[in-house]
């Protein structure tokens, strides 16, 4: 599988880290039920399908990338800068 880095252009995946759902983003808040926290740090879904995942490009330019991709046909739709998203 090959990603197209924003900055970098296309690289094989394993210049990458892969950390996970795109809802990783959405942190809870300090104080935080411990059930909410217990959820957001252990529990996490394996969808077949359409997914929008964070990954690390950790041989690279050392971007976060948000990746559209289908964990079925492993086809990328998309790659964009999380920090262009955030802003």
């Amino acid at each position: 599988m090959r990603l197209r880095c924003p900055l970098c252009g296309e690289r094989d995946r394993r210049e990458f880290y892969y950390y996970g759902a795109e809802d990783y983003l959405h942190r809870p808040a300090a104080d935080a039920a411990l059930a909410e926290w217990d959820a957001y740090l252990h529990l996490r879904d394996n969808p077949a399908g359409v997914t929008r995942d964070l990954w690390y490009h950790e041989a690279g330019c050392s971007q976060w990338l948000l990746v559209t991709r289908n964990t079925v046909t492993h086809e990328i739709s998309g790659v964009e800068l999380v920090v262009e998203r955030k802003a």
